[in-house]
C-alpha cells in the first residue's frame, strides 16, 4: 500500500504538472515540499494519537495559503488561467487509487470504515467518472462548460466530505471512528495525501470551475 500510495502522489504531480505546460517553479515547490514532508514524516513527528496535539494545520496550511494567494494576486490569477483545464480534469483519475488504498488501510485497521467507499466517503465516483468526463469532453473536442461546472462543483463536494471525515476520525478528535481511528494519515507516505494530493484536487476543482465561469478560449480547455 506504501508503494502504491507513493505511486498515486507522483502520478497526481505528473498529471498537475502536465495541466501547467509543464512549469518547472510548480515541479520545484511540489518536490521541495514533499521533501520535506518525507523528513518530518518519517522521523514520527506527525503520528497520531488521542495525547498528540493537532498537527494537520501543518500539511493543509501552508498548500492552503499558497493557493487562496494565487486566486488573489494579479500572476497568480495569470497562472490559473493558463491551466489546461483537460488535463486538471485527468488528475481526478487519481481518485481511485486514493480510494483503493484507504480501503486496504481500512482492512489492515489504520482507519475507519467511514473513510472508504463502502462508508461515507464516495470520492471514488470523481475517480470513475473523471477518464468519462475527459474523453467526451476533450478528446471528442466538444466541451459543454455546463456540464463541467456542474461535475467540477459536485466532485469538489465529494472531496471535501472525505476531507472533513478524516479530520474527524483522528484520535484526536473522535467524531467518528471512534472504535477504530484514523491513524494511517499521521504515517509516511499517507501524510502526504493532505500535504499534496488533496490540495492539487482542490486547486485542481476551483481553477477549473474559475477558468469555465469566466470563459477563457477553447485552447486552455484542450490538452497540454
Amino acid at each position: 500500500m506504501s508503494l502504491l500510495f507513493e505511486i498515486t502522489v507522483a502520478l497526481t504531480i505528473y498529471l498537475f504538472y502536465r495541466a501547467t505546460q509543464s512549469s518547472k517553479i510548480f515541479l520545484a515547490i511540489v518536490i521541495a515540499w514533499v521533501a520535506i514532508q518525507a523528513i518530518l514524516g518519517l522521523s514520527g513527528f506527525y503520528y497520531l494519537s488521542k495525547e498528540a496535539p493537532p498537527k494537520l494545520p501543518l500539511l493543509v496550511g501552508p498548500p492552503t495559503v499558497l493557493i487562496t494567494i494565487l486566486f488573489l494576486v494579479k500572476k497568480g490569477r495569470s497562472f490559473i488561467d493558463g491551466l489546461s483545464i483537460a488535463n486538471l480534469t485527468l488528475v481526478h483519475s487519481v481518485a481511485l487509487l486514493v480510494e483503493t488504498v484507504l480501503y486496504f488501510l481500512f482492512i489492515y485497521k489504520l482507519l475507519p470504515k467511514a473513510m472508504t467507499f463502502e462508508g461515507s466517503n464516495f470520492d471514488i465516483l470523481s475517480g470513475l467518472s473523471a477518464p468519462i468526463v475527459y474523453y467526451f469532453g476533450f478528446a471528442k473536442k466538444r466541451p459543454n462548460r455546463a456540464v463541467l461546472i456542474a461535475w467540477n462543483l459536485i466532485c469538489l463536494l465529494l472531496v471535501i466530505n472525505a476531507s472533513r471525515i478524516a479530520v474527524m476520525s483522528m484520535p484526536n478528535i473522535g467524531l467518528i471512528g471512534a472504535e477504530q481511528p484514523d491513524i494511517a494519515l499521521g504515517l509516511f507516505p499517507f501524510i502526504l495525501l493532505p500535504a499534496v494530493v488533496v490540495p492539487l484536487v482542490l486547486f485542481a476543482h476551483l481553477a477549473s470551475i474559475r477558468n469555465l465561469v469566466i470563459k477563457r478560449p477553447s485552447p486552455n480547455l484542450l490538452p497540454g
